[in-house]
């Protein structure tokens, strides 16, 4: 086990992880705007976004640019560089690093290599919509965005129907449309849905409903802006058919494989559909 104390004064330099705003350019906290002043290079997924919030505050700092098209060249070189005692800030294009956003590759370098990677708080899309939404806020799952393959987007799919907490999603403007048919095929139209929309921003909204009202809503409204949508949790109902026999439990199990789903995630999901604890249908399952 290694404990990890961040503010031990060392010879390497510190990984700073900073979040920017996700609209409002007054959410960005006095700590974050100091620590962009006092690190010696900011690692920036888009230096131009970024330029022009260090413009906005003063801040002279340089950058580097550090995207998903770039890791594997830049990753060693930032490495090297806190080693030898330079200090990184690495910002996203808004709110915090590694969340849908470049990051988590970096801070696992940094960890092997022994380098301190030192969090700030500050604002998350997902986080804010969530408290706004009217829906219960914990537990949650946070999933963002989904994938554009169909093979995956019907496993993920099948895996989110069974969420016994309100998930997050993230969406682009250009794919809601298709998100919310996709969304269609596999949850009820009753189930109830949150749009928060260019959150922070001067058209910030709510849209509250269900899944068949805000589909038809965006029939006919053009969707503008970043989305976060929120799915309210499964409901849990009581088991009231007669269970399963041990081979149509197998056969449940095996139907779902067969869509894509793994296994054990198969098994679980058979398990909480019947009421079951999870480790009897695994044993009823490999039994036959």
């Amino acid at each position: 086990m290694r404990i990890q104390q961040s503010f031990e004064p060392t010879a390497q330099g510190t990984l700073f992880l900073v979040p920017t705003p996700i609209g409002n350019l007054d959410d960005m906290t006095y700590r974050a705007v100091a620590t962009l002043q006092q690190v010696d290079l900011i690692a920036a997924e888009d230096t131009r976004n970024t330029g022009k919030l260090l413009a906005h505050f003063a801040i002279k700092t340089p950058q580097i640019s550090f995207h998903e098209h770039n890791t594997q060249q830049r990753i060693p070189e930032l490495v090297a560089k806190l080693l030898a005692g330079t200090t990184i800030a690495q910002v996203s294009d808004a709110g915090l690093p590694s969340i849908s956003d470049p990051g988590q590759e970096l801070v696992q370098a940094a960890i092997a290599a022994g380098i301190a990677v030192v969090p700030l708080p500050g604002a998350s899309a997902g986080i804010t919509a969530l408290i706004a939404s009217g829906l219960t806020p914990q537990p949650f799952y946070f999933y963002g965005f989904l994938p554009r393959k169909k093979k995956d987007l019907r496993i993920a799919l099948t895996e989110l129907t069974q969420r016994r907490e309100t998930t997050i999603l993230y969406e682009s403007p250009h794919h809601l449309r298709r998100t919310l048919a996709d969304l269609a095929t596999v949850f009820p139209a009753d189930r109830s849905l949150v749009l928060g929309r260019e959150l922070t921003k001067l058209h910030e909204s709510f849209e509250r409903g269900t899944l068949a009202e805000l589909q038809a809503w965006y029939a006919e409204h053009d969707p503008r802006g970043e989305y976060v949508l929120l799915l309210a949790a499964a409901p849990i109902t009581p088991v009231t058919a007669a269970p399963l026999a041990p081979a149509d439990l197998q056969a449940a199990v095996q139907a779902l494989i067969a869509t894509g789903i793994k296994p054990n995630q198969a098994i679980k999901q058979i398990a909480q559909e019947q009421g079951l604890p999870r480790q009897t249908v695994y044993q009823q399952y490999h039994d036959f």
